[in-house]
């Protein structure tokens, strides 16, 4: 089959379209047919080997996973002896690494049946994004009806469905992204909007209940100016590539660990675990319209070092989607 490999770290440029060998279903396993992936920063974050402080769980030299990839939405090939609930011919989405080939294998747990009013190409974009959203919102800061929430980068992949996720809560929304995605915030929803470009919201005096960062790109110090004194701040990582770090956002994370214990404001971290029963619960918001996947560009599979690239450097608006 046709597949995106990496065999060492660097820029997209080592990404190679390749023939590589079917994968074949462990028992707890599903194969799918894949009709559609999408891009995420933590496909860029691999493809670096960044940070540095990461590769003990990415690899070394080179990533454990060759196949790039993450999310996926296709068709059911087959299923391992011991998976229930799911059948060849199901049109499903979900999570596994190695989503930019033809086939990809993915544990059961970790994939459900695909919302049945979207296409693929708009649900390969929900798994790792509305998911990581929807733990952020629901499970860490436990929105609730009434609350004021900002979203720290809002126009990315999971800030879009962040924004849509906190109305759908009740929350009073403040969206943070640059001048050009004015327009598309607000049409997701937010009720204000914060161009990073023109203004700081950790220096605007307002204080939110609840932030949600997926930048990392403030101090600690400032994300609580913007905290009510019993708010809650939620950090996602995210960031961009800078030319390789040793630990990234994850220096953000470090000083969270410190200051917590003493803080009257609640500093969390988002643990992004997917389960079958949170795919459920997004393909319920997403057949009852509370969240509506944004596709900004799509890509054929041979060109998804391209799509990638345009994610890293150009800063893509929503998603960007590997059609297969």
């Amino acid at each position: 089959m046709k597949a995106v490999v990496q065999d060492r770290y660097g820029s997209a440029d080592v990404l190679e379209f390749r023939d590589v060998d079917r994968p074949v279903p462990a028992a707890d396993e599903v194969l799918v047919r894949v009709h559609a992936a999408s891009v995420n920063a933590y496909d860029w974050h691999l493809m670096h080997g960044d940070p540095l402080i990461g590769r003990a769980m990415m690899g070394f030299r080179r990533p454990k996973a060759p196949v790039r990839g993450r999310d996926f939405a296709g068709l059911v090939e087959a299923v391992g002896s011991g998976v229930t609930g799911i059948e060849p011919g199901d049109e499903v989405y979900g999570e596994a690494d190695g989503a930019f080939a033809e086939y990809v294998c993915a544990k059961d747990g970790m994939v459900g049946p695909k919302p049945a009013n979207l296409t693929f190409e708009q649900a390969a974009a929900i798994p790792l994004a509305g998911n990581t959203a929807l733990i952020g919102l629901r499970d860490v800061a436990r929105v609730r009806g009434g609350q004021t929430v900002l979203v720290n980068g809002a126009s990315g992949g999971v800030g879009t469905f962040a924004v849509q996720l906190a109305k759908a809560y009740g929350a009073q929304v403040t969206a943070v992204c640059s001048t050009r995605n004015v327009d598309l915030v607000r049409s997701l929803g937010a009720d204000q909007v914060i161009d990073y470009k023109a203004a700081d919201f950790t220096r605007g005096g307002r204080r939110y209940d609840v932030v949600l960062d997926l930048v990392g790109n403030h101090s600690l110090a400032a994300f609580r100016r913007a905290l009510t004194p019993t708010g809650t701040l939620v950090l996602s990582g995210g960031g961009v590539y800078e030319g390789g770090s040793v630990v990234g956002p994850m220096g953000l994370f470090f000083r969270r660990r410190l200051a917590a214990p003493f803080a009257r404001q609640r500093l969390l971290e988002l643990p992004a675990r997917q389960t079958r029963a949170n795919l459920a619960a997004l393909r319920e918001l997403a057949e009852s319209g509370k969240i509506t996947p944004v596709v900004e560009r799509t890509y054929p599979l041979s060109e998804a070092a391209e799509a990638i690239r345009y994610v890293e450097v150009e800063h893509a608006r929503a998603k960007v989607v590997v059609t297969v």
